[in-house]
């Protein structure tokens, strides 16, 4: 993914949306700016992770950004639960 580039207002609609699908599967109680927090750092650690593993989405950039930040969203949220533990 690196080279897709979205925009920093697309960036912040397509990290609201993965974190506020983060939050629904989760279960987790956090507000508007915490999922597009969680979306946006989402992608940046997923697309790491991704890159690490080999892995690579044969989406759009936009579903591409989407999955990838759900996903870290996900990461995100289950490491954030065994911290306060």
């Amino acid at each position: 993914m690196e080279d897709a580039h979205v925009g920093w207002i697309a960036a912040i609609i397509i990290g609201g949306l993965a974190g506020w699908f983060a939050e629904m599967i989760m279960k987790s109680n956090t507000g508007i700016v915490m999922n597009i927090i969680l979306g946006i750092v989402g992608a940046l650690v997923a697309s790491w992770l991704f890159g690490v593993l080999g892995i690579a989405l044969p989406f759009h950039v936009w579903l591409n950004y989407l999955i990838t930040g759900f996903i870290g969203a996900c990461i995100l949220i289950f490491i954030g639960r065994l911290i306060r533990r």
